[in-house]
Parts: C-alpha cells; structure tokens; sequence
C-alpha cells in the first residue's frame, strides 16, 4: 500500500501520526477555514476535514489522504485561534473553571476508489479557575497564538487542564484511536502483521 497523505502542515498532528509509526506525506490543503453563521462546531469541522482531504484527493487520486480539523467550542460558540493578547485573554477567561468542547473533523479519502469516511470525534474538557496572573504568564509564552481555543495542552497549557473526558489525542488535534479504526476499516492500511 502506498504511503498515506496528511492534508495538513499542522506539526502537532504530524508528530501524533509518527508516534504510532505510520508512514505518511505531508501535502497541506490550503483551504480557506471561514466559519458559516449558524454552523455547529461538528458541521464546521465535518465540512473542513472532507474540503481538505478532498482538495488534495484531487490531485493524488490514488493514494489515501486524511484531512481534520479541530475546533473548541463553549456555550454552542466556537472559539478560533487567537490573534492578539487581547483575545488570547478573552478565550482564556471564558474558560476558566468551566467545562468546553474540543472537536475534531477528521475524513479518509481516495478518489480512485470513490471512497472516503468522515467523522466528528468530541472531548471534554475541563480548565481550572485560572488567576489573571496565571492567564497573563501563559499569553507571554507565546503559546496560545496558532491554537484554537488560545491552549495547547501537550505543552504548557497542560497546567490549566483538570479533566478531560474522552480522548487525548483528539485535544492535541488527531484522535489517533479513531482514526485508525476508519483506516483499518477503509482497508487504508494493514493492521494485520503477517510473517
């Protein structure tokens, strides 16, 4: 089988898929991630994964590629990735010592075979009450820029976590779990170690 293609320059995702040893292309999209009014955290993130790994699909109509797409999402709104300090604050308040959603899109597709699955994979998530000086100290590490929800909790961001209910990984940006389900069963690769 040839080798898979990750639709994403994400370094996190990257680094989640070598960790179980599979051996895969990184081809980034380069789709426009715009929000739909009215477009629930699962849509939005469904509808990007499968934009992405159709897009590149097209151009590599025989090999499998994996598109995803993570949004973190509190009181039905989603929260993108921050910009500046002022909105790394804000979306960090509105976290504090509550519980929030992490989202993950994630679609396998291969257009020679006309075939592809798409799934939403959710994970609770629960942030301590944080101090302002705490919220301050973080957004000085330059750590919330480029994440959605302004954390990242594989890194320093793991201070704040207090709970999560459901997967790890998922948070990180790749529900590995899942995800190789819907490759074993798309037949995108071969669990079975034959001798």
């Amino acid at each position: 089988m040839g080798k898979l293609i990750l639709a994403s320059s994400s370094p996190r995702r990257q680094q989640l898929l070598r960790q179980i040893g599979l051996e895969f292309d990184v081809v980034p999209s380069e789709i426009k991630e715009d929000f739909i009014e009215g477009e629930s955290p699962q849509d939005h993130v469904l509808r990007l994964a499968e934009a992405k790994a159709h897009k590149v699909g097209a151009i590599y109509p025989h090999r499998w590629v994996i598109g995803a797409d993570t949004a973190v999402s509190i009181d039905g709104m989603i929260l993108g990735k921050p910009q500046t300090d002022r909105e790394a604050y804000q979306m960090l308040s509105m976290l504090s010592g509550r519980d929030h959603l992490v989202v993950t899109g994630v679609s396998v597709y291969q257009l020679a075979k006309g075939k592809g699955e798409t799934i939403a994979v959710e994970t609770s998530v629960r942030i301590k009450t944080l101090e302002p000086e705490e919220i301050t100290w973080y957004i000085r590490t330059g750590e919330p820029f480029d994440k959605a929800g302004g954390y990242a909790i594989q890194g320093r961001g793991a201070f704040m976590v207090q709970r999560i209910e459901g997967s790890y990984t998922n948070v990180v940006g790749l529900p590995l779990c899942e995800l190789l389900e819907v490759l074993n069963h798309m037949e995108a690769i071969d669990l079975l170690v034959r001798s």
